[in-house]
């Protein structure tokens, strides 16, 4: 069986459901970082990329209450917090301020070409806050490209608006809006989904979303959060729905498996292995054949297995993201940030060219 399928990988033959099963089961994890290494060197040669970014959450305070997540706070409870417009446009500022390219170990995270924002779903806040938001940040920062919201946040931008999803999509892409990133998709599963989010939009929900930011010219990101209460067969579903929908609209920029982190959540458990981490991404990679790129979040990987990971299949790591606090609610043992030359180190010594890119997989500097 496996033999089989290392013959479909080195042909070019896409994976079934049955042969992505057998991969997640088989205990040779060496041979399944190969037929990755093999297919991840088919799209992109030797490079690994990275981007300076920067993430900003907007606000934790939310109207859903998902059980794996240790951000969200009710508006008066403790811990929540709300970022206005003009605190958001002034750490940009004072971000860019910092020099761009210091020494090893000194700083190095200014100049960033990327903003990341995400945040709760919160109550009271019109939809006309975030196009004043988008607008905003672009007139201060033009060359600043703007990756935000996830499905879940458009489709409650569309209730709250009363304006259909295209439409909002739309508003949002006049006001600024780049590209998005791929939160929000968990696992497709509907039992498993009414486990861990059952007031969140659905998986086809999210799925219906993105072919609509597809159709409209904005490029996505598409995750996965594994390691809570799912299955392997829950996995490849979720893939297999990720990859039909990308046949279709070809709008998917990146993967990025997300390990799930247990630390002040309602469902708890534990964290993922590494076996489990570098076994998704192969996977991941094997079975995504019209996917460009694999990330591997170094965030919830951590900076070492991350690097692994790209011997794994992936072939992006992030980059300096700075400021990040959702996974770091829920205990991360990673840091909140690295420098330029940190995330250059870190492909060197993998033996990958660090390729420095923009929201767009567009290459900025080869190192």
């Amino acid at each position: 069986m496996i033999q089989k399928i290392k013959d479909k990988v080195l042909s070019g033959k896409r994976l079934s459901k049955e042969d992505a099963l057998r991969l997640f089961e088989t205990d040779d994890i060496f041979m399944l970082g190969k037929l990755a290494s093999h297919a991840a060197k088919k799209k992109n040669g030797n490079k690994a990329y990275f981007i300076r970014n920067i993430h900003i959450n907007p606000t934790n305070i939310c109207v859903n209450r998902c059980k794996f997540c240790a951000f969200s706070r009710s508006k008066g409870e403790d811990g929540a917090y709300e970022l206005n417009i003009a605190e958001i446009v002034q750490k940009l500022k004072t971000q860019n301020s910092r020099p761009p390219i210091p020494p090893l170990g000194k700083g190095g995270y200014g100049g960033v070409t990327e903003v990341h924002i995400t945040g709760g779903l919160h109550p009271d806040r019109p939809f006309e806050y975030y196009l004043e938001m988008l607008s905003r940040i672009k007139k201060s920062s033009p060359k600043l490209q703007i990756k935000a919201f996830t499905a879940t946040e458009i489709e409650y931008f569309s209730r709250i608006s009363g304006k259909n999803i295209i439409d909002t999509l739309i508003a949002l892409r006049e006001n600024g809006l780049d590209t998005m990133p791929g939160g929000g998709a968990e696992i497709f599963d509907s039992g498993i989904r009414t486990r861990l989010c059952p007031e969140k939009l659905s998986g086809k929900g999210w799925l219906k979303v993105m072919e609509a930011a597809h159709k409209t010219g904005i490029k996505t990101n598409a995750t996965m959060l594994y390691g809570h209460v799912e299955n392997y067969e829950q996995r490849v579903d979720h893939l297999l729905r990720l990859r039909q929908l990308q046949d279709k609209t070809m709008g998917f920029q990146a993967f990025i498996p997300l390990a799930y982190h247990p630390k002040n959540t309602e469902i708890g458990g534990t964290y993922s292995s590494g076996i489990d981490d570098l076994k998704t991404i192969a996977v991941s990679r094997l079975v995504l054949d019209n996917f460009d790129h694999i990330k591997a979040y170094w965030i919830m990987l951590g900076e070492k297995l991350s690097q692994i990971a790209l011997l794994f299949g992936a072939d992006d790591i992030d980059g300096t993201i700075i400021d990040e606090k959702i996974t770091h609610s829920a205990g991360a043992l990673s840091g909140k940030a690295m420098t330029v030359e940190q995330l250059k180190n870190l492909i060197k010594k993998a033996g990958k060219i660090p390729v420095e890119r923009d929201s767009f997989y567009r290459a900025a500097k080869t190192h």
